[in-house]
């Protein structure tokens, strides 16, 4: 199957053809299986990634933009991103925290605790130089684990704005970090 057929699938899908969405199905679901389980090394996790994926295709059909990039990539970047999604949401093993708390961990001494609450001062600084919401969209995606879907979606902006938006605004607290350095 050509890029353009799968690419007539996705536009059939949109409109909520279902009988598009089985062929779709049919003709791609092997090559995003294979992108789940590389990503993923467990066949069953990635068989319940793929269904997902499909449930995202099936919902995100419109915002597919012909020509703008080959239909198979953004199924397949759907996929990695999902399969990606999975592994960040995995919990620890019990066990391994357990074995964590057996580890001799000394506490900071002084200079060490002065010296981390002084980063971290700088860097809530640095934070409150990024206009609010890019500010928010930081903390969400490095501190809280958010995907950039996700995120793009909290924020009604296209995924690769919400890219552009996270690159930009690390450039900035790097470049502040970095200033401060030079003080």
């Amino acid at each position: 199957m050509t890029n353009d057929d799968i690419a007539s699938l996705i536009g059939r899908v949109s409109l909520r053809d279902r009988s598009a969405f089985s062929a779709l199905y049919t003709n791609t679901s092997a090559k995003l299986y294979g992108i789940c389980v590389r990503i993923l090394k467990d066949r069953g996790e990635a068989e319940e990634a793929l269904q997902e994926v499909y449930i995202k295709v099936w919902r995100r059909a419109e915002r597919y933009v012909e020509g703008q990039t080959s239909a198979m990539a953004w199924l397949a970047a759907i996929a990695r991103n999902h399969a990606i999604d999975v592994i960040r949401a995995r919990k620890p093993a019990s066990s391994d925290i357990d074995a964590a708390f057996d580890i001799a961990d000394p506490a900071p001494g002084p200079e060490r605790s002065a010296l981390m609450q002084g980063e971290g001062r700088r860097i809530d600084a640095c934070m409150e130089q990024l206009e609010a919401e890019r500010a928010s969209a930081v903390r969400k995606a490095y501190v809280d684990g958010e995907s950039y879907q996700d995120l793009a979606e909290l924020y009604g902006v296209p995924l690769n704005t919400m890219r552009t938006w996270l690159r930009r605004s690390l450039l900035k607290l790097r470049e502040c970090m970095d200033n401060d350095d030079s003080e």
